[in-house]
Parts: C-alpha cells; structure tokens; sequence
C-alpha cells in the first residue's frame, strides 16, 4: 500500500468529513534540517511533571548515528516523529511524538508501521519501547500490536555531564561509591539531624519549596578531632549522588600566587560544575579570628573565602561543607548567619553508637561471644576512628597469637576473644579527654546553629 493510502486509511478513523477540510499529512525520512521542528515536538510531547524515559541527548543520538527515524509533514512543518536505537536484531523506539493538534488521528500508528516495514527488511525482528504511563504514543503501540509487560524498570541519573569530568579530576575531585550513609555506625543523632536539615531538601527540592524552605547551601561540622566530620562529609555526597571535591588548606598555601589567589581560582573553576559536594577540613586555616597589628597575611585568605561563599550560595544543587576541630577559633563573620545554614557539632559516640562501632569492626564470625557491652563501657573516650584503631589491633593481635605465640588460655574456637579487644584498648591512647568534652559542650551551647 502506498504511504498515502496507510495516511488515508489511518486518517479514515478521524472522520471523512475531518479529512476532506484537514490537510493531507505526509510521511517520510528525517532530514537533517527537521532537528529543529523535532526538537519543538518533543517538547510539546511531554508530559508536564514527568520526566522522559529517554532524554533530548539521547534521542538525538539516536537518530544521527545507528538509528532510523521517520517525520510526518503537512506542507513544511513538522506535525510528528519517530525515531528508534538498533542494536543487533532489536530496535528500540527512543521517540514517539505529537503535535498537540495532531494526537488521536493515527499517525503514531502509521509511524510505527513504516519503521516496522523498513526495519524488518534489516533483519529486525524485535521492537521494544518504554513509554510511561499516559505518555504521547501509548495509544498507537497498543493499536499496532505491541504487548504491554509487566517489568520493573530502574534508572539512575549520575549528576556528572561527561565535559565535566576532566575538571573534576584536575580538582582532585571524584565520584563516590554508593552505600556510604548508610554504612555510617552509629552516630545516629547526628545522622538525624544531617538527614533532615541538609539531605532531604537537597533530594527533593520541589516538596521544600512548597513549605517554603531554602535548601542548605552551606553548613559547618565541628567537633574533636577523630569524630567522623570527614566521613560524614563523603557520605552526604554519596547519599545525594554528586561528585565529592575536597580543597585543601594546605595546598593552596603551596600555590604560586599567595592562598587568596589560589583559593579565588580554585573556586572560579568549581563554578563550571553543576552538581558537587566541596569539603574544606581545618577550615580554620584560613578562616581564623582576624586582628593584629600587622594584619597577618591569612587575613587575606580570610576575606577572600568571606566573599566566596555568598557566590557559591547563588546557585543551586551545590553545597559547601566546612570542618573544625576548634570552632571558636573561626573568625565570627564567616559563621554569621547568611553565610552558613547550620553549624553542626558532630561529638564523641554515646553508649549506643560506640556499641554499632564495635560490631562493625568486629568480625561477624566471633561477634556472639563477644561482650559489647564490656567494650562500650571501656571505650568511654574514644572517638570512632579510635575504636576502629582498637577493634583492627584486637584482631590483629589474636591472629598473631594464634600463628606465632602461646594460645595457652584461649578458648578453644578460634578468633579473637574479648580479652583481645580489651587489651588492644589499654594499648590505645584515646583522643578525648574530659576537658576536651566539656570545652565540646560548650561549643553547643554557645555556637551550634540547628
């Protein structure tokens, strides 16, 4: 049948009469000089809210390099299009697309049908398609046979275009592996905290903008040395999907240029990323209490990093986080309001997170016989990277019992024992003091900001 006769008989389902005042659609290839029309179709396909199954990028891909597509016209405009990836014996129909004034007169069907006719003479004989419920084309895949299965279909979007990528890794920046937050052992005060004042506006922007709430832009963590900023700091960014970038105090001092220059352009080119987490840890390096006679050169860097931050805040899906294990020694205008969303203190374990620390790094195999709880009540200083410490030389100092030295004593079973743990944490100088606790405490109630 000739592609006006498959026109006339698909168009006979609209109506004679609408047919003999409407004018005749034609079908044929895609052109190259049609990518803007199809653009503007796609557009006007889409479902407003929904996201499409098969981005622009994609679509476009697809139909200038290993796939085929096909236009409806009437005259010069382009009223719809269709477009499909091959790959081996199957193709997959990446776009189906309606001008609005167009829809419900068959022409998805008669789309469908000629890229059936041209790609089964290629040796295709499967046709898939992912369309979402109520989406342009559903209509015309059912009428053309396509059997609708009951799949699961799972998506993730990596916030990381691919000219991004040699930036970040000039930065020293990457993405993280996924998993980190909720690998987090204990610490569950603080995880609550950072889940619903940071990580859940940032997932879902829209619902926090209906209550009215401003997504974090930029937050400070402090507490004691070795009590889990670092990590919390990477685990946020493996919670939200974005590249983690760390700048470092340190190395900006090495710049040629002074710090504030380096630090100036460190951030000009962190602009030209869309999505990322940057971590500065011992921010107090260059953003110390400023004053003296002379002005000490860091002042500099301080104020530098003061006019930084608001531009870092101007743009979205971004957030800057700032560590210290001596908050009061920040200068007090870098933690004003307007600055930071919230100062955040990330302390010493409790009894129930020391407890989560101890079963993470004791092996699942010995951990029955263990006495936690005698292990809790020992570590009552330590921080979590000092358990950590203790649980490793426990087990390492059982495994050289058992393969170099007397097990005279040990219990029968092999693995390490309480005794072992116990032992590795008499060996171990705990962070924590009580007078570092008590400044902590203060620190709370004098500068923590929820």
């Amino acid at each position: 049948m000739a592609r006006g006769a498959e026109f006339a008989a698909c168009l006979a389902t609209a109506g004679a009469c609408e047919t003999r005042l409407m004018p005749i659609p034609r079908l044929r290839d895609f052109h190259n000089d049609d990518l803007d029309q199809v653009v503007r179709i796609w557009e006007e396909s889409r479902t407003p809210g929904q996201r499409a199954v098969h981005g622009l990028a994609e679509v476009l891909a697809a139909i200038r390099e290993e796939g085929f597509a096909v236009v409806v016209v009437v005259g010069d405009v382009v009223v719809g299009a269709a477009a499909t990836r091959v790959s081996g014996d199957r193709a997959w129909v990446v776009l189906m697309a309606l001008a609005n004034d167009w829809r419900g007169k068959g022409l998805g069907s008669a789309m469908l049908t000629e890229i059936e006719k041209r790609l089964t003479g290629r040796g295709v004989h499967r046709l898939s398609a992912l369309v979402a419920g109520g989406e342009t084309g559903e209509k015309a895949f059912r009428n053309c046979g396509y059997e609708p299965r009951d799949l699961r279909y799972f998506e993730r979007i990596v916030p990381l275009q691919p000219q991004e990528v040699g930036l970040l890794g000039e930065l020293g920046g990457r993405m993280l592996p996924g998993g980190l937050w909720e690998a987090l052992a204990g610490m569950e005060h603080e995880k609550q905290i950072i889940e619903r004042r940071i990580v859940m506006p940032l997932v879902d922007p829209d619902l926090a903008d209906e209550y009215g709430v401003e997504p974090p832009r930029a937050i400070v963590l402090f507490g004691p040395p070795g009590t889990g900023k670092t990590t919390f700091a990477k685990a946020v960014a493996s919670r939200l999907g974005w590249p983690f970038l760390e700048v470092f105090p340190s190395r900006l001092a090495a710049a040629g240029g002074g710090q504030a220059l380096a630090l100036r352009e460190t951030f000009a080119e962190i602009d030209d990323l869309e999505h990322v987490v940057v971590f500065i840890d011992e921010v107090e390096e260059i953003a110390g209490e400023r004053g003296g006679k002379p002005p000490s050169p860091l002042q500099g860097v301080t104020n530098e990093l003061l006019k930084i931050i608001p531009a870092f805040r101007e743009r979205d899906d971004r957030l800057l986080v700032c560590a210290t294990n001596f908050v009061r020694a920040l200068d007090p205008a870098f933690l004003r309001h307007g600055r930071f969303d919230y100062v955040i203190p990330v302390g010493p374990p409790d009894t129930a997170a020391r407890a989560a620390i101890w079963r993470r790094y004791i092996p699942a195999s010995v951990l029955a016989r263990i006495d936690v709880d005698t292990l809790v009540e020992a570590s009552e200083l330590f921080t979590p990277a000092d358990i950590e410490f203790a649980a490793r030389q426990g087990s390492q100092r059982a495994l050289e019992v058992e393969v170099y030295g007397d097990a005279k004593g040990r219990p029968e079973v092999r693995g390490p024992a309480t005794g072992d743990y116990l032992a590795a944490l008499g060996a171990t100088r705990p962070t924590l003091t009580t007078t570092i606790v008590d400044e902590f405490t203060e620190d709370i109630a004098t500068i923590a900001r929820l």
